[in-house]
């Protein structure tokens, strides 16, 4: 049951970079969210963020005792993906429902097995694809939609940054790397622009003198139905950048910044048919509390959230596959599929920036 005040409480599992300076403060700026427990094994954070924030803190050894004290509707996971179904199941078990970021896991197994608990219980599952919900993002698919650049023919795009050595992310091989954390953004965003899911993956990864438990480049070719592909590279060693293109036999859409966030970013487009280009203005919006407020508009109202597990493990059998592209240098085969949910207006959330608060005992992963 949510609260007195009809709001869904949540329990934050992790209280990395993302949890405090992201999902924490966002959801604050809902009106059917709010805050009442944390989950942490540095004594720092649950301290001066239980305080901070008025919360019961927990540490990951008392797990179960949150699960079962009746004062959270919902948990949202930030943990290493390697821990996501460790956590994500016994709470999807105990009728809780779970915000989880992405990728789901760190293999296509653990994600079924995620999507499995998910719908033997009845708790609602939805992947933190905060996108889905981002006003820019949603215009351009519906632009797509209704055909103002035909029908869409390639898609490209680049996304990069320099990731500190020190970080996790650095030293947890392929799934901890630049294709887990940052290729499920450019796999998702052509997805849900073409609608369809690719039928082949191709991809090459190199490695730079820093040393990293991964390759630093990854460069991916994804094959589709009906002679349209795409490609994307991503990395861990460069200047931050991130860009796409999708291009129609009418037309082409340009975004970038186009997966980020931040007070200051708004996601527009130019849109180009023939000799016109159109600027396509967004707002900027804190997605992190556009995504908690639908997932809490949909745990009250009893709908089923559109990012939830199908739509995670989609992603994760093509970074399945690109991680099996590299091993062997072959191209992989995916069996057709399909599916019926896309992101659509009625996801749309447009709430803004609160306060921005300090990290409290870490620093952030990029730099």
């Amino acid at each position: 049951m949510p609260s007195l005040e009809g709001k869904i409480r949540y329990g934050v599992v992790g209280a990395g970079w993302i949890s405090q300076c992201a999902f924490m403060p966002g959801v604050a700026q809902t009106t059917n969210s709010m805050l009442t427990a944390l989950v942490s094994g540095t004594p720092e954070k649950n301290e001066r963020l239980g305080i901070d924030y008025g919360l019961n803190t927990y540490t990951y050894e008392q797990y179960d005792e949150l699960l079962a004290s009746g004062t959270i509707d919902a948990v949202y996971i930030g943990l290493p993906n390697d821990q996501h179904r460790r956590f994500a199941v016994p709470a999807l078990e105990a009728g809780i429902h779970v915000l989880l970021e992405k990728p789901m896991a760190t293999s296509l197994e653990d994600a079924e097995a995620i999507e499995a608990a998910a719908r033997a219980s009845g708790a609602k599952l939805m992947i933190a694809y905060r996108l889905h919900c981002e006003p820019g993002t949603i215009s351009m698919v519906e632009a797509i939609r209704k055909g103002e650049i035909g029908k869409p023919r390639f898609f490209t795009s680049t996304f990069s940054q320099e990731v500190a050595a020190w970080n996790y992310r650095a030293k947890s091989g392929f799934w901890g790397g630049p294709v887990a954390d940052m290729g499920n953004y450019p796999i998702n965003a052509v997805r849900n622009l073409f609608e369809a899911e690719p039928i082949e993956v191709s991809a090459v990864g190199s490695r730079t003198e820093r040393d990293l438990d991964c390759d630093d480049t990854v460069s991916v070719i994804l094959k589709f139905t009906e002679g349209r592909q795409a490609s994307f590279t991503v990395c861990y060693s460069s200047e931050s950048t991130e860009m796409f293109h999708v291009v129609g036999d009418a037309g082409a859409i340009k975004a970038g910044p186009c997966f980020g966030f931040s007070p200051s970013l708004a996601i527009t487009y130019e849109l180009t048919r023939g000799d016109e280009t159109e600027t396509v203005e967004a707002p900027v919006t804190d997605q992190f509390a556009g995504e908690t407020d639908y997932f809490s508009h949909c745990i009250l109202n009893d709908l089923d959230p559109e990012p939830n597990g199908e739509e995670g493990v989609l992603d994760m059998r093509v970074i399945a596959a690109i991680e099996k592209a590299i091993e062997t240098g072959q191209t992989q085969t995916l069996e057709p599929r399909s599916r019926t949910r896309r992101m659509d207006v009625s996801l749309k959330r447009e709430l803004s920036y609160g306060k921005q608060p300090e990290m409290v005992a870490g620093k952030p992963p990029v730099g």
